[in-house]
């Protein structure tokens, strides 16, 4: 059962720890560091949004930090995520890439911090493991995670006796790329799904058939996309750096989707993947 309450940009998810986590952040990939980076997360927070997902790989973590700061929202009202890069895993390197990016942020810790991707393989992604365990220990990191992880990752993880389990699976998934396997076992092991490139990174966005959907809410395809996610259950970190559309994507809790509207917008998927893909890595 999902664990979601829909009532406004407020809205949370309940995480497996009993953690809440905020449904709708912002994500900050490809924004450059600096100035486009702190505007970005000021305009966020000041329209609501309390969710701020960022990674080392994104080089923005400094500005992230001096966003959260310039805003005056007190820190525990706003929930950070950053991520272990590839490069960064193993036990000792992994606890010194987080107290990094806890120095680039500015912050005596981090809400939910993520496996960036399963790619470096099984010995660094399970010694990255244990050092992410222990960093919730050292009071560093409140929640743990995975990102772009397929089945056969989580099951190995599942599968050593983790003294914590992984709370969510940040993936990428959209309505063309729904990704059931993956969402279904994640849902029968109480595993958050956080859909990032929920928007297809506007590659979809000029779909025929989701411009129809959106023409009969009076809303725009971008919003649509996000309400999609919000109804599926999955917490949705849609990217800009720009003001109005900060705004616009966040202006998704007054309208609801129809069933019949919900079930052809899954009839999209066709396996596309706007990006990169470490589901499939071994």
């Amino acid at each position: 059962m999902t664990r979601v309450n829909l009532d406004g940009l407020q809205s949370f998810y309940a995480l497996s720890n009993a953690r809440q986590i905020p449904l709708l952040g912002l994500g900050v990939y490809l924004i450059e560091p600096g100035k486009a980076t702190e505007d970005a997360v000021l305009w966020a927070l000041q329209a609501g949004y309390r969710h701020i997902d960022t990674a080392s790989m994104y080089r923005n973590e400094v500005s992230v930090g001096n966003a959260i700061r310039k805003s005056g929202i007190p820190r525990d009202q706003i929930f950070v995520t950053t991520k272990l890069y590839d490069h960064d895993q193993g036990f000792e390197s992994a606890i010194s890439a987080c107290e990094l990016s806890l120095e680039k942020l500015g912050l005596d810790y981090i809400d939910l911090y993520l496996i960036h991707s399963p790619n470096p393989g099984p010995e660094r992604r399970n010694d990255s493991w244990k050092a992410l365990q222990k960093l919730v220990a050292l009071g560093k990191v409140k929640s743990i995670g995975v990102s772009n992880y397929g089945v056969h990752h989580l099951k190995e993880l599942l599968g050593s006796n983790p003294t914590i389990r992984p709370v969510v699976n940040q993936i990428e998934v959209h309505p063309w790329l729904t990704r059931e396997e993956i969402v279904s076992f994640c849902e029968s092991q109480h595993i958050a799904v956080e859909a990032y490139s929920p928007l297809s990174r506007g590659h979809k966005l000029e779909d025929p058939m989701l411009g129809k959907i959106a023409a009969k809410y009076s809303k725009s395809p971008a919003q649509v996309l996000v309400r999609w996610s919000l109804q599926k259950g999955y917490i949705v970190l849609p990217k800009s750096a720009h003001k109005d559309r900060i705004e616009q994507n966040a202006d998704v809790f007054d309208f609801d989707l129809a069933d019949g509207d919900m079930n052809v917008m899954d009839s999209f998927n066709e396996g596309y993947v706007s990006g990169w893909d470490p589901t499939v890595a071994p």
